[in-house]
């Protein structure tokens, strides 16, 4: 079952209603994905996940009070971490590897935190740690404001400026991207509503609001990490991604050039490489 056609199943804990889409591989430690700011399981790469399927379990979800999840989303990530954790308990997933992306690299931190002996190995992708450096680029937030309010998808142009390099070849590499992330016809997730968005934002202003100069909390993450980023993020500057490498005791890290944001959807097949090495070691 591809990611374009896999059913949306959903599960109840705490009084959340989850929605969620396995496929992939019948065995194996699940993967599960943890998405970014505002975005739902639509959003995903099926050139990522279904790579990354074929050899293992593949679980994408919306978190509380976000798209098709019930409830209301919390303003922290650490009690969106604990959303995370009722998930998992739900769907009796003992151990599992983590994919956080962007805002879900927040999240996916602070699970491997809360419950350790849950979370064998973590993928962080364009993020970055508790108290990072934030964005300086001055157009950066205009493109982000910019969404279309019938789908609450980004229009193209601010998408590629958010997520690609802007040579010739990022700018492709995006529209391949686009059009794949909309493959999907049917059964299709919903927007994500203004409430989890505002708490989303909240979330976001007391993470990067948060300071401590050692990255501590960066230690206590004993899982085998990747850490990987494009060379130039506009939306979460590379920098932080050598803070998390260089802070988590046993990180990797991996750039891609003439990328960015969405280095991983701009090098799919080099991404599904490279990340299946680091979870079948």
């Amino acid at each position: 079952m591809p990611h374009v056609n896999a059913p949306t199943q959903y599960v109840e804990a705490n009084g959340v209603r989850y929605a969620y889409r396995r496929f992939g591989a019948e065995s194996g430690v699940p993967l599960v994905f943890f998405q970014h700011f505002r975005g739902g399981m639509d959003h995903w790469d099926p050139a990522v996940t279904d790579g990354l399927g074929a050899g293992r379990p593949i679980i994408l979800f919306d978190n509380a009070g976000v798209a098709g999840s019930s409830g209301a989303t919390p303003p922290s990530f650490d009690d969106m971490a604990q959303r995370a954790g009722d998930f998992l308990d739900a769907l009796d997933l003992a151990q599992v590897d983590l994919l956080g992306f962007s805002m879900g690299g927040f999240v996916a931190q602070s699970v491997a935190l809360q419950f350790p002996e849950r979370v064998r190995k973590l993928v962080l992708v364009g993020t970055g740690p508790r108290g990072g450096v934030p964005s300086q680029d001055p157009e950066m937030p205009v493109h982000a404001r910019s969404t279309d309010e019938k789908t609450g998808d980004s229009p193209l142009e601010a998408f590629l400026y958010l997520f690609f390099s802007p040579s010739d070849a990022g700018r492709k590499a995006g529209e391949q991207f686009w059009e794949r992330r909309h493959r999907r016809t049917e059964n299709k997730d919903v927007p994500a509503g203004m409430q989890a968005i505002g708490a989303q934002l909240a979330a976001m202003q007391a993470w990067l609001g948060a300071r401590d100069d050692s990255f501590a909390e960066l230690k206590r993450i004993g899982q085998p990490t990747l850490v990987v980023n494009g060379s130039n993020d506009v939306m979460i500057p590379t920098i932080n991604s050598y803070t998390l490498a260089q802070h988590i005791p046993n990180a990797q890290l991996i750039l891609y050039p003439d990328s960015g944001h969405g280095a991983h959807f701009q090098y799919p097949d080099l991404f599904v490489k490279h990340a299946a090495l680091f979870l079948d070691a």
